[in-house]
């Protein structure tokens, strides 16, 4: 006879199951809830910091908040008034017209014989209606009467077979899409309205893609005319390429800039563009990629080190931050009027500089940025004030982002590039442009030059 089962027995295992089961659930959740603090305390520590602006860090000013004010009326109160201006006569007037008076205006009298002079003169200022030039080409053909062989009339230069569009009309083109970001669809209703033409979007993008090569070789003339100095700056910014990040670099000094749009922001772009050259001094921010190239020494941007100072200050420091930020204020301030101080003055300036940094170096702040800020410039002290005994060198990285803004408004209008020949495109004809702009040349006349196959020649 068998014997029932011990009930006692399975109850002790089904209640030491549920333990084992309330233990890992346990394990879990104080896990959770240790991952919960940890996050919490980074929240609490965060809000103890003052937030970032366009100020006191790298924010673009786009998105920095301005406090609200009071509306102010014109006219009110005790301001002086605007001095009044008019515009200035055109000095090369396309045509002139002397008016005489025939008559009176009160008493109708002749005035044909009287002696007159000039009382008022003024422009008339008008645009006459455009429309295009088209020239229909037709190349007659037919048999050598010596030797029985077919023959073709030569195509007349600048009209040869292919693309109906001449390089004046291309050059407008680009102009308008990439100096102003007009978009192909609207470029091709402005083409219509403006000029009387019907473009499709399609014959745009191909007389695009066909000045690829002008453009890469102005490009190529323009980095050789940069690798020909002994200073260089750089800085980068994102662009959207299909569906990927990208970051459109400027490499510039003096009267050359050179883009380039790639898909990493390291080192190994900045080494394919170098390729064996290495200037000897080098402008940049502190970002490791745009380290370590030049030959002699590396110039830091102050204007970065100066929002982290008023970050720092922010944050609390009242010990180092302030004298740090007032100390490089000074040292920009001396960098902007280089041109009137002699060299000796310029190095006993340099001297007291790394003086006085040595005295705020010395100092001990309490609070944790900055200590960190304090840190940072023990790191990079001897990049600082490298610009006090070489004129060529800027304190700052302020061009580098000057030549990154009118690609920053591209971007905003645009939103990114389809393609990647068109993204490469951009930056060639970026370069184009910003270094028309630093040689006096216009954006239109640089694209001009480029497309009839000329170097952008310093303006007179």
């Amino acid at each position: 006879m068998t014997q029932p089962p011990d009930s006692s027995s399975s109850n002790h295992a089904a209640i030491a199951a549920l333990i084992e089961g309330l233990r890992a659930e346990l394990v879990v959740v104080r896990k959770r809830v240790a991952a919960l603090e940890k996050e919490n305390a980074e929240l609490r520590a965060r809000l103890g910091k003052p937030p970032k602006t366009p100020e006191n860090s790298s924010l673009p000013p786009s998105q920095g908040r301005k406090p609200s004010t009071e509306t102010t009326v014109k006219g009110k109160g005790n301001r002086k008034p605007h001095p009044g201006a008019h515009r200035a006569l055109h000095p090369n007037p396309t045509h002139k017209l002397t008016v005489t008076a025939d008559c009176c205006e009160h008493c109708r009298a002749d005035l044909s014989k009287e002696r007159q002079s000039a009382r008022e003169t003024y422009d008339h200022i008008e645009i006459p209606r455009i429309e295009p030039t088209i020239t229909q080409i037709t190349l007659m053909a037919g048999l050598c009467p010596c030797r029985g062989k077919p023959f073709k009339a030569k195509a007349p230069e600048g009209f040869a077979p292919g693309s109906p569009f001449g390089p004046n009309l291309r050059a407008h083109a680009m102009y308008l899409r990439y100096a102003h970001g007009v978009s192909f669809e609207r470029l091709a209703q402005s083409f219509s309205c403006l000029f009387g033409l019907d473009i499709s979007e399609g014959a745009l993008v191909n007389m695009i893609k066909a000045s690829r090569d002008a453009f890469t070789r102005q490009t190529e003339s323009i980095r050789r005319d940069l690798f020909a100095g002994d200073v260089m700056a750089s800085d980068e910014t994102t662009q959207r390429v299909g569906k990927k990040n990208w970051w459109l670099w400027v490499f510039h000094h003096a009267k050359s800039a050179v883009f380039k749009l790639k898909p990493s922001r390291g080192k190994d772009v900045v080494e394919a563009f170098l390729g064996e050259h290495r200037p000897g001094y080098w402008i940049s921010d502190r970002y490791g990629s745009q380290t370590g190239w030049a030959v002699k020494d590396q110039q830091f941007c102050l204007a970065h080190l100066i929002r982290d100072a008023q970050y720092a200050i922010d944050a609390g420091d009242a010990i180092f931050a302030p004298g740090l930020k007032t100390l490089l204020k000074y040292a920009c301030a001396l960098g902007q009027r280089r041109d009137k101080l002699k060299d000796s003055t310029l190095r006993a300036y340099a001297y007291k500089l790394d003086a006085r940094l040595d005295e705020l170096m010395a100092l001990e702040t309490k609070t944790k940025e900055g200590q960190k800020l304090q840190i940072a410039i023990k790191g990079c002290r001897r990049h600082l004030f490298v610009f006090m005994t070489n004129r060529e060198i800027s304190p700052t990285n302020n061009g580098s982002e000057q030549s990154l803004r009118p690609a920053v408004v591209f971007r905003k209008i645009t939103n990114c590039f389809r393609s990647e020949w068109g993204a490469e495109f951009y930056a060639g004809i970026r370069s184009v442009i910003e270094t028309g702009r630093r040689r006096g040349i216009g954006a239109l006349e640089a694209i001009r030059l480029t497309l009839s196959g000329l170097p952008l020649a310093q303006a007179p």
